[in-house]
């Protein structure tokens, strides 16, 4: 444990010019006192640790100090080839780097663990789209992902409906959903009036196939002048791509379901519901069911908010005999008269079909 935590220690101040006790302290989750102990136990076996004094001091490695990756454990060797997802870093034109950044890394290995990177690669795989569907990868995003990686501004254009708009994005991140990717990006001078953002300058997230335009924004002012320098964005340190990525994407879902609908659902439908509508929105519409408990017959009344009723049409088609809807009306009408064409397309043929063993091909029938 405490060997574990001083290889950490090494690490961090390798990777920061100094740090405080109090944030080491806090990114190894010990006392300060604990830091004070360990630094002097690395200064004993050799590695050069010095402390500064003072309200601005703290713990610095002296004269670059590097240590090469000997403390790595096997599966944390392995986990590190795991980290990239080849197809991704394709598509970013990235392919080459990340080649380049493995070699290296395996090179520093103890022999003991060059083999990681094929046992890794044997044995764990990332294919990100869904099933059935085509993704190519957006031709622009190449030269988003430079940008993103530069903190460089961009001036976009975009397809918004039947309409192009062009404005000025400073990239933050690169998200890969169900093989769909997706910019996110600070709008400089765009408040809290634009799809719910907050603050002076708005976060937003785009689709990159929807662009049709991408341009670096060139000097001081962000213009892209003949003659004008790179331009770059300040980075704000506090941004949290993962935790922004999913305060938004459950935004999104709740703010596409704008009906509701009131349904009856057998024990099987209870379970199957999960699986035929938005998950989180079936799990909290579930819950709060559990108060009232079930019927006579089993079955448990949900109110269940949803997209649309044609989409709730759709999913709870899925459900089949499992499910009663209630209300609206004109949706329940809809499944009645689903339910009589049904019954009366299976009523009609059955006769014809008796005796047909599996895999035959079937009599002919008139429609």
């Amino acid at each position: 444990m405490r060997a574990a935590r001083l290889i950490k220690m090494v690490l961090l101040l390798q990777s920061r010019p100094s740090m405080t006790a109090a944030e080491l302290a806090r990114e190894l989750e010990v006392s300060e006192r604990t830091v004070t102990r360990d630094a002097q136990a690395l200064s004993e076996a050799g590695v050069p640790v010095y402390a500064d004094r003072g309200r601005a001091g703290g713990y610095r490695l002296v004269g670059g100090y590097r240590t090469r990756l000997t403390g790595l454990a096997r599966g944390e060797a392995e986990a590190l080839f795991l980290s990239g997802v080849p197809g991704a870093l394709r598509e970013m034109g990235l392919e080459d780097a990340a080649s380049a950044a493995r070699l290296k890394v395996s090179a520093a290995l103890m022999p003991s663990l060059r083999d990681a990177p094929r046992a890794a690669a044997q044995r764990f795989h990332l294919d990100a789209p869904g099933w059935f569907r085509e993704t190519p990868a957006p031709e622009l995003l190449p030269a988003v992902a430079d940008a993103v990686w530069d903190d460089r501004p961009v001036v976009a254009r975009y397809r918004r409906g039947d309409t192009e708009v062009e404005r000025k994005l400073e990239p933050y991140g690169l998200v890969l959903k169900a093989g769909v990717w997706y910019l996110c990006a600070r709008v400089p001078g765009q408040g809290a009036s634009e799809q719910g953002a907050s603050g002076p300058e708005a976060y937003r997230v785009y689709r990159i196939d929807r662009f049709t335009a991408v341009e670096a924004a060139t000097g001081a002012g962000g213009g892209t002048g003949a003659g004008a320098g790179p331009a770059r964005f300040e980075r704000d340190p506090e941004f949290d791509l993962p935790a922004f990525w999913t305060e938004r994407a459950e935004q999104f879902a709740r703010s596409i379901l704008r009906a509701e609908v009131v349904v009856r659902l057998s024990p099987e439908g209870v379970r199957a519901l999960p699986h035929a509508v938005d998950a989180a929105a079936a799990r909290e519409a579930l819950a709060e069911a559990a108060g009232t408990g079930a019927d006579d017959d089993g079955w448990v009344t949900v109110t269940l908010p949803v997209e649309s009723e044609e989409v709730a049409r759709t999913q709870l088609t899925a459900l089949g005999p499992e499910v009663e809807v209630l209300a609206p009306a004109s949706l329940r009408e809809r499944f009645a008269a689903q339910a009589v064409r049904l019954a009366l397309l299976y009523g009609r043929k059955r006769s014809a079909y008796s005796g047909v063993r599996p895999g035959d091909p079937g009599p002919m029938l008139d429609a």
